[in-house]
């Protein structure tokens, strides 16, 4: 057995030391979410040794319901960070912009240990802002550059590059600092297919990545399964099979253990070319009026309304229907008719929202993702 170390999420350069610990086997980690006013959150449930071999358990977002903990071997995150690096074109400095306490913040420390090289660490406590991006990774020497970043950083950073009090019409620092990566990793969530257009049009290498907490993070980069992971459909739903899947899920003083397969609770197919193509979680297709309407896909339309600033769908009850659409977005009053305008004329009556929220932003989890059972209560709370 080896000790379970707490190390808060605030704490990075405390995390990136104790993570080197894991990866000399001396001990395993759990990183809390953030300090405050110098105290630990209170945290429970957790043993004071683990098996051998462990290497991380880390409390997944729970965006879509109650958090669980996820245990991660030492080799399982090994074999994650050299496949990474092997897609990627070798190990390179890492820039941290995501907490910690995720699975994604936690892979930028794991990555960087691997490649022997010293992190940037942002302060992912505060908010993110294009600028302090900037300048953290104007701090970076290393000869192949990576990040991990979520859509809404994605968002913010192509907002920021247009400068109209520039000669150039845009912030050139920004720009700059953003092609020197070679590999700008988007996970978490369906990053806006414009968004990431109108930055690869820019010059920047978008790699979206697909992946959970249960297969050490993203284990598909574009569509293409890591070398040695391997993806298949059972049924429609993707299933995972590979060294980079976790050990168990804890439940209490019990433990789940995950197998040699990993099926997800995602819907996927494959393209022509062989690529996954995502298509939205099983909980997020709805049946309205005998018709099953994805909620992902309703976002995906009504996310290019113009006007349409930040936006989520959720399910809300009908006694005829069954379920309807609700929408909840920040941007333009006026726009609210045009989202529910696209929706009918794409998706018919089945995906026309019921109700459209204007709001001055939509509710999001600490590590970027949308918080969907905030969402549904703001739906039942009026």
């Amino acid at each position: 057995m080896i000790p379970l170390k707490l190390v808060a999420a605030n704490d990075a350069f405390g995390a990136l030391i104790a993570i080197g610990e894991v990866l000399a086997s001396n001990q395993a980690v759990f990183i809390t979410a953030p300090e405050i006013n110098g105290n630990m959150p209170e945290v429970s449930g957790l043993p004071e040794t683990v098996a051998d071999g462990t290497g991380l358990i880390v409390e997944t977002s729970g965006s879509s319901g109650t958090p669980k903990r996820v245990v991660i071997s030492r080799s399982a995150l090994l074999a994650s960070a050299n496949a990474a690096h092997l897609r990627l074109g070798g190990p390179g400095q890492w820039l941290l912009a995501l907490p910690t306490n995720f699975v994604a913040g936690a892979n930028v420390l794991i990555r960087s240990l691997v490649a022997d090289t010293q992190p940037v660490l942002m302060n992912a406590s505060v908010p993110f802002t294009a600028e302090a991006f900037a300048r953290a990774a104007s701090l970076m020497t290393g000869t192949r550059r990576y990040t991990s970043l979520v859509p809404t950083q994605l968002v913010r950073l192509l907002d920021a590059i247009k400068d109209p009090f520039s000669a150039s019409g845009q912030n050139d620092f920004l720009l700059a600092q953003l092609r020197r990566f070679d590999a700008i990793l988007v996970g978490g969530q369906a990053a806006a297919f414009e968004v990431v257009e109108a930055l690869k049009a820019h010059g920047l290498k978008i790699v979206i990545t697909y992946g959970m907490t249960e297969t050490c993070g993203g284990c598909v980069y574009d569509g293409v399964p890591l070398d040695g992971v391997r993806v298949e459909l059972v049924g429609s739903r993707i299933a995972i099979t590979g060294a980079v899947l976790a050990d168990s899920i804890l439940d209490g003083d019990s433990a789940a253990e995950i197998g040699e397969q990993f099926v997800t609770s995602d819907l996927g197919e494959f393209d022509a070319s062989g690529r996954l193509q995502i298509l939205g979680r099983i909980d997020r297709v709805i049946v309205s009026g005998g018709i099953k309407v994805s909620l992902d896909r309703v976002e995906e339309l009504a996310r290019a309304v113009p006007g349409v600033v930040e936006l989520a769908a959720t399910a809300i009850a009908d006694p005829e229907w069954g379920q309807r659409v609700g929408i909840i977005y920040l941007g333009s009053p006026e726009v609210a008719d045009e989202i529910a305008l696209a929706l009918a004329n794409d998706l018919g009556p089945a995906g026309k929202p019921i109700r459209v929220i204007r709001t001055d932003g939509v509710p999001r989890l600490p590590n970027g993702k949308h918080d969907l059972q905030a969402i549904k209560r703001l739906f039942e709370e009026q």
